[in-house]
């Protein structure tokens, strides 16, 4: 009889995660090493996307880290890696005018950018509290917890949804930049496509945490299910 490891499902997800994760490197690495022609840093860039789109309130800072970037829309402030905050690459500038991207969602009240921002507290909560019932239930075993299985795995998908929602979120910030860097003239026509690979890069690491996210729960689904 054909005898089917739940382990199977979860195992794509972590060779299509390492994969995602090659594909930014090599594109960072390649596109850190091309100076952009307008000479600007990524600080620079950002700084000037934001206050052509009216966001001179918003402040551009340098934090520690590689590809640490993010904005922060509880601060409503714009956050750099030292890398791309001193950039004058075209990953630099990419990079700085995507997370600039999320100001702009933000400030258009994009839809899907309030969802995601509405359910970050839950999804902190549900990782946390999903990982300890799974922990002490399907690994240690403890009689209690494994009661507790199915409200983990419920919790889980919570992530899962999580996932869902900043997939297209993300999409659309590189959308948004790319219309940005180009319309202002931040970057010059030739340095177009060392842009999108480095945004494309980017978001299949968010097409692949969906999918090892998906492919977890699945894993998790059929392994509570056989026990």
């Amino acid at each position: 009889m054909f005898y089917f490891d739940p382990l199977y499902l979860a195992l794509p997800g972590l060779l299509i995660g390492i994969w995602a994760q090659i594909k930014l490197s090599s594109a960072y690495r390649k596109y850190s090493q091309v100076p952009v022609e307008s000479g600007m840093t990524g600080a620079e860039a950002a700084r000037e996307i934001l206050d052509r789109a009216g966001l001179n309130q918003v402040p551009v800072g340098e934090i520690p880290g590689r590809l640490s970037d993010h904005y922060d829309p509880t601060k409503r402030a714009l956050f750099l890696s030292s890398d791309i905050f001193h950039g004058q690459t075209v990953a630099a500038v990419g990079v700085a005018a995507h997370e600039s991207g999320h100001a702009l969602q933000h400030q258009a009240a994009y839809g899907l950018f309030k969802v995601r921002m509405a359910i970050v507290p839950a999804t902190q909560f549900s990782s946390r509290a999903s990982f300890i019932i799974l922990f002490l239930g399907l690994v240690l075993q403890l009689p209690f917890f494994l009661k507790l299985l199915w409200l983990a795995i419920a919790l889980f998908a919570v992530t899962t949804l999580f996932q869902l929602v900043t997939l297209p979120v993300e999409y659309d910030a590189s959308r948004r930049a790319k219309e940005q860097l180009f319309r202002l003239g931040l970057v010059h026509e030739q340095e177009r496509a060392g842009v999108s690979k480095v945004l494309d890069a980017a978001a299949l690491t968010y097409v692949a945490a969906l999918v090892n996210s998906m492919l977890t729960l699945l894993y998790y689904i059929a392994r509570n299910s056989r026990r």
